[in-house]
């Protein structure tokens, strides 16, 4: 059930912190979108249909970006007391993923993450 919650959990979190950090112009482009996406989906599909949709969509599409993003990332080791400097600590904390067919086309190419 945490994938699940992560979703609604990081959306309420923007709201949030747009308002305890005072970005009132974040807030009205966060809250005008998702009022936007709802007159435009809800007359088409109904309120029930149209919220399955929006909510699987938003997990999908984050569970898709932590997959494609996290796979370059969390296998590498960061050292911060090598004192190097930034181009060769970014190549350290990176990796590329073996090419395949799949993972060019799942991850659109961002698997030669060094070379991104």
């Amino acid at each position: 059930l945490a994938p699940l919650a992560l979703v609604p959990f990081f959306q309420l979190s923007t709201v949030y912190f747009a308002i305890k950090r005072k970005k009132w112009l974040d807030l009205i482009l966060v809250v005008t979108f998702n009022i936007r996406v709802c007159l435009m989906y809800v007359p088409l599909m109904g309120f029930k249909t149209f919220m399955i949709y929006y909510w699987l969509s938003r997990y999908l599409e984050s569970s898709w970006f932590i997959w494609v993003s996290q796979m370059n990332h969390i296998p590498m080791n960061i050292d911060y007391d090598k004192n190097k400097d930034w181009v060769s600590t970014q190549l350290h904390a990176t990796c590329n993923v073996n090419q395949s067919v799949f993972n060019d086309w799942f991850t659109g190419h961002l698997n030669f993450q060094i070379e991104h």
